[in-house]
C-alpha cells in the first residue's frame, strides 16, 4: 500500500502540473514569433515590373493570425533602401508603446542593415486588425492583416463561419512611390494619384495585364462566410461590394458590433470590417468589387474599379463554370455621401457600454487642409500648388512636423527639451464659420511639434471639426494606442446646444478609425489609461504628409501597472 501511494503522489503531482500548465496558457495565450524581412522585390502589375518593397518577399505581406491573450515578437530586418518602421494598426500597446511604431513618434526608424524587434500582447480585442510600415510612403506595398481569434475554447457571438477570407483593399502606382511623395513634398503640389486599386495585391480583370492573376475567392453554396476586409489603400475611402449578396456586418476595426445588413461598405484608409456573407444565389462566378468613394469636390481622384471573383464550386457548376462571365455588381457614384453616412452611422456597440461620462477634457479640434505661402527666395518650382503655394494641412492651425533627432517618446521618456511643446491648443486658435465661405486669412497654418498632455485616467472627448477650406472632405482620423466610442456625427459646424442631443450615450461603436463626414464633425471618447505618446491623424497619407496631426502625452499613473514600460535593449537609434 505504501509503495502506490509512493507512486500515485508523483502520478497526482504530474497530473496537477498539467492541468495547471494548461490553465495557464489558457490565461496567459501563446508567444507567437515572426520574421519580417523588408527587402526589395519584382513584382509585376499592369504590364510593368517594379523593384517594390515587401515583407519576406510578399505582396501583401503574410497574415499573422493570433487568440486574444496571444503575444507577438516579431523580429524586423531592414534589407532594403529605405528607412522603415511597422505600426501594428489598432493594437492597444498597454504600456508597451516602443512597439507601436510611428517613425519619429514611438521610435527612430530602422535604418538599412540594421534590425528592431517588436513585442506586444493582444489584450481584450477580437476581429480584424493589420499592420502596414508607417514611414514615407512604404506602406503602398508594405501591409498585411492581423487576424485576432477570441481566446482558445471561446467562440464567436455569431454563426460560426464555413470559411474565413481576409480581403485587403490597396492602392497601385505605375512607379517607385516613394518617388510619387518626394516628387510633390519638393513642388508643393498635389502628389499624383494612384493608377489602380487591388484586392489582395491584384488590380483585377478590369485592368491591362492583369486579368490571368485576378484574385478569386471559393465558395460552396449554401455556406456563411467570414468576410475581413481591410481598407489598405494610401489616400482613397472604398465602396465595397459583391454582385447579389447582401453583407451582415458583424464587427470592426477589432470590436464587435450589433449585427446589421447592408449590401455595401464604404472603408476609410485604415478601417476594417468584418461581414458574414451566405452563398445563397445560383452557382455561378460573382464580382466583388471596390471603387472611390471621393469626397473632396473638384479634386483629382483614381475613378477605377479594381475586381475579384467569388466563385461557386459546386457539382451544378464544376464543368462550366469558369466559362462564364461574373454577375458584375453596382456601385454607388464616386461621390455618393448619402450611402457612405448611411453605412457609417448604422453601426452599434452589442450591448451598453461603460461609457465616461464626467468629461475631464472636452477638446475641439478642427481637421483640414490648407495652403502655406512661398517661402521668402524659394523657386516657383518648388511652390507649385494653387496660386504657387504650397499645399498644407493641420489640426487647430497647426501643421505637425515630426522631430529628426530623437523620437516624441524617447524625449517624453528621457525629458529632453526642445524636441517638443506641450502647448497644442484645446480649441481653435480663432473660432470661425468652419463649413462655411473661410476667409483667406485664416488658411495657412503655422508649422510645429505641438502635444497636448492628459494625466493618466482622465476621460476625454474630441470632437473633430472638418473645414472648407481649399476643399472639405471626408478624413479618416485615426488614434494610436487607444479605441475610442464613437457617440455622434453630422454636418455643418457642431453646435454643443443643439447637437449633444443627438450623443448614443447607450450603445455606441468602439473604433480606432473615425470618418469625419466631410464638412461635417465626429465626436468621440475614450479614457486615458495607456501612458506613452499617441499619434492622432489622418489616415489619408497624403494629408499627414502635409502635417493633418498631432500628438497626446499621457502620463504614467501612481503604479508600475500604470506606467510606461522602459524601452527595449535593441531600440533603434536616430
Amino acid at each position: 500500500m505504501e509503495a502506490f501511494k509512493s507512486i500515485a503522489n508523483p502520478l497526482s503531482s504530474f497530473f496537477l502540473i498539467c492541468i495547471l500548465l494548461l490553465f495557464a496558457n489558457a490565461a496567459y495565450g501563446k508567444t507567437h514569433y515572426h520574421d519580417f524581412v523588408i527587402q526589395a522585390t519584382p513584382v509585376k502589375r499592369l504590364c510593368k515590373t517594379h523593384n517594390a518593397i515587401t515583407v519576406n518577399g510578399e505582396f501583401p505581406g503574410p497574415t499573422l493570425e493570433v487568440n486574444n491573450g496571444d503575444t507577438l515578437v516579431v523580429k524586423v530586418v531592414n534589407r532594403a533602401r529605405y528607412n522603415v518602421t511597422i505600426h501594428w494598426h489598432g493594437v492597444r500597446q498597454m504600456k508597451t508603446g516602443w512597439a507601436d511604431g510611428p517613425e519619429f513618434v514611438t521610435q527612430c526608424p530602422i535604418r538599412p542593415g540594421k534590425s528592431y524587434t517588436y513585442r506586444y500582447t493582444i489584450q481584450g480585442q477580437e476581429g480584424t486588425l493589420w499592420w502596414h510600415a508607417h514611414s514615407s510612403w512604404l506602406r503602398a506595398t508594405v501591409y498585411g492583416a492581423l487576424i485576432i481569434h477570441p481566446k482558445e475554447g471561446e467562440n464567436y457571438p455569431f454563426t460560426k463561419p464555413k470559411r474565413e477570407t481576409p480581403i485587403l483593399l490597396g492602392e497601385w502606382w505605375d512607379t517607385n512611390p516613394i518617388d510619387v511623395v518626394r516628387r510633390a513634398t519638393r513642388t508643393g503640389a498635389a502628389p499624383n494619384v494612384s493608377d489602380a486599386y487591388t484586392i489582395n495585391g491584384q488590380p483585377g480583370d478590369l485592368y491591362k495585364c492583369s486579368k490571368q492573376d485576378t484574385t478569386i475567392v471559393h465558395v460552396d453554396s449554401g455556406e456563411t462566410n467570414l468576410i475581413r476586409v481591410v481598407n489598405a489603400g494610401l489616400n482613397q475611402q472604398l465602396f465595397f461590394t459583391v454582385a447579389n449578396h447582401k453583407f451582415t456586418v458583424v464587427g470592426a476595426d477589432a470590436s464587435y458590433v450589433k449585427p446589421f445588413t447592408t449590401s455595401v461598405l464604404m472603408l476609410g484608409p485604415g478601417q476594417t470590417t468584418d461581414v458574414l456573407i451566405k452563398t445563397d444565389q445560383p452557382a455561378s462566378r460573382y464580382y466583388m468589387a471596390a471603387r472611390a468613394y471621393a469626397s473632396a469636390q473638384g479634386a483629382p481622384f483614381d475613378n477605377t474599379t479594381t475586381t475579384a471573383i467569388l466563385e461557386y464550386k459546386t457539382a451544378s457548376c464544376s464543368s462550366n463554370c469558369v466559362k462564364i462571365n461574373p454577375v458584375f455588381p453596382s456601385l454607388p457614384a464616386y461621390n455618393d455621401t448619402a450611402t457612405a453616412t448611411a453605412f457609417t452611422t448604422k453601426f452599434r456597440s452589442p450591448r451598453k457600454v461603460e461609457l465616461p461620462t464626467e468629461i475631464d477634457e472636452n477638446l475641439f479640434f478642427t481637421v483640414g487642409l490648407g495652403l502655406q505661402n512661398c517661402p521668402r527666395g524659394a523657386r516657383s518650382r518648388n511652390c507649385q500648388g494653387p496660386n504657387g503655394t504650397r499645399f498644407a494641412a493641420s489640426m487647430n492651425n497647426v501643421s505637425f512636423v515630426l522631430p529628426s533627432n530623437f523620437s516624441l517618446l524617447q524625449a517624453h521618456h528621457q525629458g529632453l527639451p526642445g524636441v517638443f511643446s506641450t502647448d497644442f491648443p484645446a480649441v481653435p486658435p480663432v473660432k470661425f464659420d468652419y463649413t462655411g465661405n473661410v476667409s483667406r486669412s485664416l488658411w495657412q497654418p503655422i508649422r510645429g511639434t505641438k502635444l497636448y498632455k492628459l494625466r493618466y485616467g482622465a476621460k476625454v472627448q474630441v470632437v473633430l471639426q472638418g473645414t472648407s477650406i481649399f476643399t472639405a472632405e471626408n478624413h479618416p482620423i485615426h488614434l494610436h494606442g487607444y479605441d475610442f466610442y464613437i457617440i455622434a456625427e453630422g454636418f455643418g459646424n457642431f453646435n454643443p446646444k443643439r447637437d449633444t442631443a443627438k450623443f448614443n450615450l447607450v450603445d455606441p461603436p468602439l473604433r480606432n478609425t473615425a470618418s469625419v463626414p466631410a464638412n461635417g464633425w465626429t465626436v468621440i471618447r475614450f479614457v486615458a489609461d495607456n501612458p506613452g505618446v499617441w499619434l492622432m491623424h489622418c489616415h489619408l497619407d497624403v494629408h499627414i504628409t502635409w502635417g493633418l496631426a498631432m500628438a497626446f502625452v499621457v502620463e504614467n499613473g501612481v503604479s508600475e501597472l500604470e506606467s510606461l514600460e522602459g524601452p527595449p535593449v535593441d531600440f533603434p537609434v536616430c
